[in-house]
């Protein structure tokens, strides 16, 4: 066990385990002998009702002594072939990662072939492949409904995967290298600009949107001024476009991360956002990643759909 930073602690477990172990089992024997007084009788408690019922001192039943016994046994036993005491590793030399390695192991004998065979085909054609979409949805389910929902959908914060809006681009292999390598995206705070800024920027970004939203034209106007000098411009482009290489979104979409009210697009701009994709190539490895990938493109894909 790597808990135990020196041998001392190790033996201090192992030592309070055994005594008590072997203490449950002298605590037994001590109560399985019948106390007698002087003159031979059984000795009572000493506990008296009702003036004439009294508590005998009898041993404990014999069928629950030897049950008890049994389990003492048993426990030394199991400490011997099993760990329990300190850093011994038992005479199996089980551990519960062994298992988990073994286990994966099997696994990877048995499903490697697969996935091999499906790592040899481009993206697009094991997305349109039955067989691999059921194979990429139960890994999707597994690794990636927590953040992205079941359906892909999406929530507040966390990319819908089943339209054709990419934030950091939709080419099969920028999707599996976004699986496997993660992706970092944030969005500055401009609170320095000022309230009004924030908020002549936040009427624009709004004005931008197909969905007409509701904006002031002044405001917008000025807001329109301020992208282009305050920054904005450089990440998002000067059409409001967006630029995939850095993640940062297309304004002019109907698609809003975060929200589209006025409040929510004014927080965006001062208080900026950070948005983490973890890597998942360590635990899923390549040969996942890619079918995995392929399942996600094919999300947004018409005929990979049907």
């Amino acid at each position: 066990m790597s808990d135990f930073v020196n041998g001392f602690w190790s033996v201090y477990v192992a030592l309070i385990t055994l005594v008590s172990v072997v203490g449950c089992g002298v605590l037994l024997w001590t109560q399985s002998r019948a106390r007698t007084n002087a003159a031979g009788e059984t000795d009572t408690t000493g506990h008296v009702w009702d003036e004439t019922l009294q508590e005998y001192n009898h041993p404990l039943p014999r069928w629950w002594s030897w049950l008890f016994y049994i389990t003492v046994v048993f426990a030394l036993v199991y400490l011997a072939v099993y760990p329990g005491l300190g850093s011994y590793e038992g005479a199996f030399k089980w551990s519960s990662r062994g298992q988990y390695e073994g286990e994966m192991q099997q696994a990877e004998a048995q499903y490697a072939p697969i996935f091999a065979r499906f790592q040899g085909q481009d993206i697009k054609a094991v997305a349109a492949d039955p067989e691999a979409r059921k194979m990429g949805e139960r890994l999707f389910v597994t690794y990636c409904a927590q953040c992205h929902g079941s359906d892909a959908r999406g929530a507040r914060g966390f990319p819908n995967l089943a339209d054709n809006d990419w934030l950091w681009g939709g080419e099969p292999e920028q999707i599996k290298q976004s699986i496997m390598e993660g992706r970092q995206g944030v969005m500055p705070p401009h609170a320095h600009l000022g309230a009004e800024t924030v908020k002549d920027l936040a009427h624009y970004v709004r004005s931008l949107s197909p969905d007409k939203l509701a904006h002031d034209a002044a405001r917008a106007a000025r807001g329109k001024e301020a992208f282009a000098t305050a920054g904005c411009a450089g990440c998002h482009g000067p059409d409001g476009k967006g630029m995939q290489a850095l993640g940062a979104p297309n304004l002019t979409d109907s698609v809003w991360l975060h929200g589209s009210s006025e409040t929510t697009v004014s927080e965006t701009i001062a208080k900026g956002r950070s948005n983490k994709m973890p890597a998942h190539n360590e635990f899923l490895g390549e040969a996942k990643s890619h079918l995995l990938a392929a399942y996600v493109f094919g999300l947004s894909q018409g005929d990979a759909k049907k």
